[in-house]
């Protein structure tokens, strides 16, 4: 069987950890060349490096490239890098941040690092991977949402704006970029097995989120590689006709 993403060039930010990191190999695994963006290195779970991992099993099919999402000028770079390697054709907008604060409790600093990271580096780096794709008129921009945004959540009023908000660029992305050849869509996972939901928001492993079990048809936690899988659709050829849509990978939890 024909690799589904052979010879593509794709960006993911985020990718040292968590979804991130599952994206990045599992389009690896599909033939595809990643450049792997964050600003470490080292994953927040431990052990080797996600381009290590990745050109162990296939030379030169990765590499890092440190990068501060909330800075265009980090951006700029990092479409340079995937250019410079034959010319970007799937951006993955992976990076995000998680910080619980209730609504009377909520401070200025914290709510404005959440649209830097969350919401500003989503715009300009669909921007970014536009203008370099219109070059070619082809091309796909996955945004990683959640199901966050698309219902409110006491305590978590600043992720779910962020996330309702990514949701929202998608469409208009999606909108004034399909004619130019690029295809936007974005990823909504629900409760996964990452440090998101395991350390910024313990649900994973304590006794009151062992509750939300029940409240999820699959009566299970989502793993990384199943939101890999929902991207890896999205950039390849199968969905080649499906454009501004949100794809929700949550086990059933919101049952929408």
């Amino acid at each position: 069987m024909e690799p589904m993403l052979k010879n593509r060039i794709a960006i993911v930010t985020g990718g040292s950890s968590g979804n991130g990191r599952a994206i990045a190999r599992r389009f690896a695994e599909h033939g595809a060349r990643v450049v792997v963006a964050d600003l470490s290195e080292e994953g927040r779970e431990g052990g080797s490096p996600t381009a290590d991992l990745i050109n162990a099993e296939r030379s030169d099919a990765a590499k890092f490239v440190r990068c501060d999402v909330s800075r265009i000028s980090d951006l700029e770079q990092l479409v340079e890098a995937a250019e410079d390697w034959g010319g970007l054709d799937i951006m993955v907008n992976n990076a995000g941040i998680l910080i619980k604060e209730p609504i009377l409790e909520a401070t200025e600093q914290v709510f404005q690092k959440m649209i830097d990271v969350n919401v500003k580096s989503v715009y300009f780096g669909s921007q970014l991977a536009g203008r370099a794709m219109a070059k070619r008129k082809s091309g796909v921009i996955i945004n990683m949402c959640s199901i966050a945004g698309m219902r409110g959540t006491a305590g978590f009023s600043a992720y779910n704006l962020t996330k309702g908000a990514v949701r929202l660029m998608t469409y208009s992305f999606a909108d004034e970029l399909g004619p130019l050849g690029i295809r936007v869509n974005n990823v909504n996972p629900g409760i996964m097995r990452t440090q998101m939901n395991i350390a910024d928001d313990p649900v994973i492993g304590t006794e009151t989120g062992e509750g939300y079990l029940d409240m999820i048809p699959a009566r299970r936690w989502g793993e990384p590689e199943e939101v890999a899988d929902t991207c890896l659709y999205l950039a390849s050829d199968l969905a080649r006709y499906v454009m501004g849509t949100s794809l929700i990978v949550d086990g059933g939890y919101l049952r929408i």
